[in-house]
């Protein structure tokens, strides 16, 4: 794909803002015109705004954007932001003569992963998710920035990876991931990823899989906080699907986070997976072309969080866990 990103999908833009003192922040991504959107819940402690409303038995069927932070609960407010952007740009859904901006958002926990969290009467998400929709665009870094900025994983820094690929008949997908898992992203805390067999070139290192997986390389590992973790992840496609459609997507792109993190969905995670669909393309079979979508879904997630792992840079806070790069002196 063009940059192996989201934004390969045409009408996605992305967009990040954070706060190094903060260690937190927010990411945006936009959608140019209304998209139809639905999501999928696996975690056991999620925190989400507008999530109901993506039911497919729900009315609204499009949404204006999607706003992912930090912050736990405090970072909803981000989604405010957002919407502040969209109402100044005319858009929302109509209801007679006024207007409402839908975003749907998603929270990972950063409380404790270092940063200043001491804001005054409010906390400063509501601003951060103002900037990150004005800076939204077709470029946008991955790593340590916007809500991925103090995300961690079981053992190595955390944030944000994005990937891309296109089905058979060139309807586009692709995946843009927060990884702030109670997991692991590594075999055996070593450089192999669990998505190795996934990637394409050397997206997250191209070291492939091991030789072998020793059986203590399977034993269950977390970070033990309760409340401390979630993998949000944003699936975008140009194909034209209902919210029911876009639900079944969702659902298979969960198989995603299971190939790139172990463990995952747990009692700890907020784990969710959003599906916009901007609908430029049509499918030529309803059954077989959501099949392969899902399908080619789940490994873009995997990549995706294998990025996100990859390309996050440990950050000055006393406690911060390293990356991996840090880790393996691989640049």
């Amino acid at each position: 794909m063009a940059k192996n990103l989201i934004t390969d999908v045409a009408g996605v833009r992305v967009g990040h803002a954070d706060d190094a003192k903060l260690g937190s922040g927010a990411t945006v991504v936009l959608f140019d015109q209304p998209a139809v959107a639905a999501a999928d819940l696996r975690g056991g402690g999620p925190g989400t705004r507008e999530s109901a409303l993506l039911d497919p038995a729900m009315t609204v069927e499009r949404i204006d954007a999607i706003v992912l932070a930090g912050g736990s609960a405090f970072g909803l407010d981000a989604a405010s932001g957002a919407q502040a952007w969209l109402r100044e740009h005319g858009r929302g859904f109509q209801v007679r003569e006024a207007r409402v901006p839908i975003v749907p958002a998603a929270i990972l926990f950063d409380l404790l992963s270092g940063g200043d969290k001491n804001w005054a009467r409010y906390p400063p998400y509501r601003e951060l998710g103002y900037a990150a929709t004005t800076a939204a665009a077709t470029d946008f870094a991955l790593g340590s920035v916007g809500a991925g900025m103090g995300a961690n994983t079981a053992d190595l820094k955390g944030g944000i990876g994005s990937a891309s690929a296109q089905t058979r008949d060139g309807i586009t997908v692709g995946a843009l991931a927060v990884v702030n898992a109670a997991g692991s992203a590594v075999i055996g805390g070593g450089p192999h990823f669990w998505a190795a067999p996934y990637e394409r070139g050397s997206e997250f290192g191209g070291r492939g899989l091991p030789a072998a997986v020793p059986q203590q390389d399977l034993a269950f590992k977390t970070k033990g906080q309760p409340g401390e973790n979630t993998t949000l992840v944003v699936v975008a496609t140009d194909a034209a699907l209902t919210k029911a459609q876009a639900r079944r997507v969702a659902i298979m792109a969960q198989d995603g986070m299971a190939r790139a993190l172990r463990p995952v969905h747990t009692p700890l995670d907020g784990d969710i997976v959003f599906v916009g669909a901007t609908g430029v393309r049509p499918l030529t079979d309803k059954i077989f072309s959501v099949s392969e979508l899902g399908s080619l879904a789940a490994d873009v997630v995997a990549r995706a969080i294998g990025r996100g792992v990859f390309e996050a840079k440990a950050p000055s806070f006393p406690g911060a866990l390293p990356s991996w790069h840090d880790r393996f002196n691989a640049r």
